[in-house]
């Protein structure tokens, strides 16, 4: 293997043209996920050069939180802000009219009050994220209050889903979210209308949020690898 990954480098670009669009004064929306963690050490990199000043980030996660504060990134809550003027987030899927799936990092509740609320919301992904219809490659996350967890994979069942509890990797027993939920990933073997089905599963007792993103995004990078270059595109 060689000693660079071109994908690597691949996020490295895309995170960091989502971070160059970042101007001065701004409050971010700062995403969770491995190519937004290199817009976050980007957004660092401009402010200890000078490059950038009177930022302030607000996180979606514990990730998001973590590596704000080791990249020098002042952090803030919505209690204190008015508004947000750029957010910076990743995606599991995109399809050609910019809706999204998110929630592969089970962050996807906090990700959605924060991006919904940027003035300008950019989704920063690699080409295998795109694609024709959402729900080709990825199941829809849904943050589920652990005491519903039952009467909610029927009702997800009733809507044609195949819900699976999340289970934790190096832990024993399921995924807990950063509000202390559970994540049921449910696969859909069509998904006809999105926003139809965000509201759907939104409104079954005990959901607290489900990853499908609807008419938020306004900008989509796409990282790419030609000739075995990394190059980075505007959708």
């Amino acid at each position: 293997m060689s000693a660079v990954d071109p994908v690597k480098l691949m996020k490295q670009q895309v995170g960091k043209a989502a971070a160059d669009r970042v101007q001065s004064g701004s409050i971010v929306g700062l995403g969770t996920g491995s190519t937004t963690a290199f817009a976050i050490q980007f957004l660092g990199d401009r402010i200890k050069s000078g490059a950038l000043t009177d930022i302030k980030g607000i996180p979606t996660s514990f990730q998001a939180s973590v590596l704000a504060k080791q990249y020098g990134i002042p952090l803030t809550t919505l209690d204190e802000v008015d508004r947000i003027h750029i957010g910076i987030d990743g995606a599991d899927e995109v399809d050609p009219q910019k809706n999204l799936i998110k929630g592969g990092g089970a962050a996807h509740t906090r990700e959605k009050v924060v991006d919904s609320l940027a003035e300008q919301f950019i989704v920063v992904v690699d080409q295998s994220k795109i694609v024709d219809k959402l729900g080709s490659t990825f199941p829809v996350p849904v943050e589920v209050l652990p005491m519903a967890i039952a009467p909610v994979v029927k009702a997800l069942e009733k809507l044609g889903g195949k819900p699976e509890l999340r289970m934790g990797i190096k832990k024993d027993g399921p995924v807990i979210t950063d509000q202390g939920n559970m994540v049921l990933d449910v696969t859909f073997s069509d998904i006809p209308n999105p926003p139809e089905l965000e509201k759907t599963i939104n409104n079954i007792p005990g959901v607290l949020e489900n990853g499908i993103f609807v008419g938020m995004t306004d900008i989509v990078l796409i990282g790419e690898i030609k000739d075995g270059n990394p190059t980075v595109r505007e959708m």
